[in-house]
């Protein structure tokens, strides 16, 4: 089976984590020894690294600051055996940076500065789609006038489109977008685009349907952390409860590393959405036994071991 070339177009950040036994109170000052870190990150980026450690070919757009910072993520995103034809240099914005604030039991909140990311064009975007993609993988951390653009370029040469909702507003008109294949937020995105939080069943049901009516999805999947996913695909729904790890560390990108695995699993198999489901589960899991961004995305294999064991 030839490899699935998937074009990510989306945020590339240099996360600065620092790891706390809790965040303070307004006002409030505290010492703590946990430690701080500077590690590759974004969105765009971490999804880029899942796929590429999936076994797909992972082709990246992004804009980086003419920085050390974006010099280092650049290096790093050769090593990892990125694509990085149509990542552009901007020499008068930083690169972007995202501040993770992780609390004792791995649970984390980030705030993202988008820097360079903010800076990335049409032109930029209808060049990388010189790479001739299967597929377009894209998230909210650029600038939605960019999302749009790159949709509806992708729309009209039949390729279709997955949407990663990270950074979701209310703001962002999702009727501006053309039919896309996959939708996924997680519960607070779908709660910020539609003013309902998805805890039970009922609510999963109606944030659903109201982000299926806004942005056209075939299929809507809400990432719901430890309790599993919900998935809509148009006519009916299911629930996938989650795949249990053996300890959490690190939840920065779950996320990522599900939808991502998720994508391309639905690719390979014809469109079964409920099996892709279930794969981007295993790689949610696996994501939170270990520290790191794009580094704590399972490979192809470690999913398969999980799954199958030594019948691989």
């Amino acid at each position: 089976m030839s490899k699935k070339r998937i074009l990510i177009i989306g945020s590339s950040n240099l996360d600065f984590v620092m790891n706390m036994y809790k965040l303070p109170e307004a006002g409030e000052t505290i010492v703590d020894n946990g430690g701080v870190t500077y590690i590759p990150g974004g969105n765009g980026a971490s999804a880029a690294i899942a796929f590429s450690r999936l076994g797909a070919e992972s082709v990246f757009c992004a804009k980086l600051g003419a920085d050390i910072h974006g010099q280092k993520l650049y290096n790093y995103y050769k090593e990892v055996g990125l694509n990085t034809s149509y990542i552009k240099v901007d020499h008068d914005t930083p690169t972007g940076l995202a501040v993770v604030m992780k609390e004792g039991e791995g649970r984390s909140r980030t705030v993202v500065f988008p820097g360079a990311n903010a800076q990335l064009t049409t032109e930029i975007i209808l060049e990388a789609f010189e790479c001739n993609p299967d597929a377009l993988y894209l998230g909210f951390e650029i600038p939605y006038p960019m999302v749009v653009a790159a949709a509806k370029v992708a729309a009209s040469k039949n390729i279709p489109i997955f949407i990663d909702a990270t950074a979701a507003s209310k703001e962002l008109d999702l009727e501006q977008l053309p039919p896309v294949d996959i939708f996924s937020p997680n519960e607070q995105e779908a709660q910020e685009l539609t003013g309902i939080l998805p805890t039970s069943m009922e609510t999963s049901l109606r944030a659903a349907l109201a982000i299926a009516r806004k942005s056209k999805a075939k299929n809507v999947v809400i990432k719901q952390g430890s309790r599993g996913a919900f998935l809509y695909d148009g006519k009916r729904y299911n629930t996938f409860p989650a795949v249990r790890a053996d300890k959490t560390v690190d939840t920065t990108s779950a996320g990522d590393a599900f939808t991502a695995a998720m994508v391309l699993e639905y690719l390979r198999n014809g469109g079964d959405i409920k099996e892709a489901v279930k794969y981007g589960n295993v790689a949610g899991a696996i994501t939170v036994t270990r520290p790191g961004a794009g580094s704590s995305i399972p490979t192809e294999e470690e999913i398969n071991h999980f799954l199958y064991g030594d019948e691989e």
